[in-house]
C-alpha cells in the first residue's frame, strides 16, 4: 500500500499572494502535498476564459507555489497538463474567493472556473467562497474547507466531481446544506459618467441585491439560514425538456434528421 500523501492543487481567481488563499492552504496542508497554480494577478469575474493567443509565463514564487500571468482556467490547465502531468493530483480546491459565488454567479466566476477547468480534465474539484463584501474573516471558512476536504480524500470521488461551495461571512455556521443553485440579482443599472476629456464611460454592475425564495437554494441557505450551501454542479446544459417543442419546428427548404436527445 502507497504510503504517499495525496497531492492537492490550489488556484484562485483573487491573486496567489490573497488572503483568502493563504487560508485554503492552510486549511488543506495537514492533509496532503499542497501545490498552488494561481494568477499572478486578481482575475475577478474572468469566468472560464482561457489564453490561447498569447504565450503564458510561469514564475516560481517558492517551492510548489507558482504565479501564472493568465486566467483561473490557464492555471489549472497548466497545473495538470505540465507541472503536474507526471503525478496528477488527488483533488483540486479553488478558493477562497473574496465574496459570493451563489446562483448564476457561477456563469462569470474564476473561482468557479479554475475548479471547473480541473474537472474537465478529470481531476475532482471544490470552489469556495466567503459571502461578505467585508470585513473578511476567513477563519469559519477555513475550518468548513478542512472537514470538507478531509472527507473528500476518504473516499473515491468521481473525476468530473465539481463542488461549490458558499460560506456566510459575520457568523460561525452552525451546519450546512446540500443545495440547488438559485435565482439573484444585483439589479441591472448602467452608471454613465465623463472623463475629463469629455469621453463618455460606463460602470456595469448594480448593487441592488435580491434573490428569489426558492426552499433548498444556495441563496437562501446563505443569506436566510446562515448555513454553508454546498452545491453539486455539472456539465451538461442541454435543455432536455424543450427537445420535443423545437422537434416541431419546421424550417423550409430543410429536413430534420433524427434528434439528439433519443426523441
Amino acid at each position: 500500500m502507497s504510503t504517499s500523501r495525496p497531492r492537492i492543487l490550489v488556484s484562485n481567481d483573487d491573486g496567489y499572494f490573497s488572503e483568502g488563499l493563504q487560508t485554503l492552504v492552510e486549511a488543506v496542508s495537514p492533509l496532503g502535498e499542497v501545490w498552488v497554480v494561481a494568477p499572478d494577478r486578481e482575475q475577478s469575474a474572468a469566468s472560464h476564459a482561457i489564453s490561447l493567443h498569447r504565450p503564458l509565463r510561469i514564475k516560481e514564487v517558492r517551492e510548489r507555489w507558482f504565479a501564472v500571468d493568465g486566467t483561473p482556467t490557464d492555471c489549472s490547465y497548466l497545473a495538470v497538463n505540465h507541472l503536474l502531468k507526471d503525478n496528477r493530483p488527488q483533488l483540486m480546491v479553488s478558493g477562497i474567493n473574496h465574496g459570493a459565488n451563489l446562483a448564476d454567479d457561477v456563469t462569470y466566476s474564476g473561482t468557479v472556473a479554475a475548479a471547473m477547468e480541473a474537472a474537465f480534465l478529470g481531476v475532482p474539484a471544490i470552489a469556495f467562497s466567503l459571502v461578505t463584501r467585508g470585513p473578511f474573516d476567513f477563519g469559519p471558512a477555513g475550518r468548513f474547507a478542512r472537514a470538507l476536504v478531509t472527507e473528500a480524500l476518504s473516499r473515491p470521488l468521481p473525476p468530473r466531481m465539481l463542488l461549490n461551495v458558499n460560506i456566510p461571512g459575520g457568523v460561525e455556521p452552525d451546519g450546512y446544506v446540500i443545495t440547488r443553485q438559485g435565482r439573484h440579482s444585483y439589479g441591472y443599472n448602467v452608471v454613465e459618467k465623463e472623463d475629463p476629456r469629455g469621453r463618455k464611460y460606463y460602470w456595469i454592475g448594480g448593487t441592488e441585491y435580491a434573490h428569489e425564495d426558492i426552499p433548498g437554494s444556495d441563496c437562501n441557505t446563505v443569506f436566510d439560514e446562515k448555513r454553508v450551501s454546498v452545491t453539486p454542479l455539472h456539465f451538461e446544459m442541454t435543455d432536455h425538456g424543450r427537445i420535443p417543442e423545437l422537434s416541431g419546428w419546421n424550417l423550409q427548404g430543410f429536413k430534420r434528421h433524427g434528434s439528439g436527445g433519443g426523441a
